[in-house]
């Protein structure tokens, strides 16, 4: 995987000859062979983030989940992605501009079938259109500047599977 692909897929899925308790436990171990990142694992899922003082708001994570396709060869899925906070919020922006915009329509609608004026509603509704788009291209921003992290994050999971 080139780190482009990275940066511009943030899922990916690797097929790895080795059986996925290996792999599992080579991630296991690497929380205290190391210091870089902070790895937890759940069963077959494990997660890899920025250590808390070098975390910034848009610091991604890396979620891994190994699936095991028969003894020798395992099926690693990962997913890059911002903390659960940070989604989590950006959603709750995304739910509010929907709900506002949806309620100024209602809104425009029932003065337009009252025939009064609904010029206000409609200019509400078209600033909600404008900050749904600051919230996307503000997401993408927040990517890019993860960027060097995803690399990191990426580079961290290739040296410790031995991919």
């Amino acid at each position: 995987m080139s780190l482009e692909e990275v940066v511009l897929r943030p899922r990916f899925q690797r097929e790895i000859p080795q059986p996925s308790e290996t792999v599992l436990n080579r991630l296991e171990v690497s929380k205290v062979t190391q210091d870089e990142f902070v790895v937890s694992r759940v069963d077959n899922h494990v997660f890899i983030r920025i250590p808390k003082h070098k975390q910034h708001f848009w610091s991604p994570q890396l979620h891994i989940e190994v699936d095991e396709i028969d003894e020798q060869n395992c099926l690693l899925h990962g997913l890059f992605g911002p903390s659960p906070t940070v989604w989590t919020f950006f959603m709750f922006l995304h739910f509010i501009v929907a709900c506002l915009f949806i309620g100024f329509g209602v809104w425009a609608y029932t003065n337009a079938s009252l025939d009064t004026s609904y010029a206000i509603q409609v200019a509400l509704m078209f600033f909600m259109v404008l900050i749904w788009f600051a919230l996307y291209f503000g997401g993408r921003w927040g990517k890019s500047t993860g960027k060097s992290e995803m690399i990191a994050l990426n580079n961290f999971l290739n040296i410790t599977v031995g991919f």
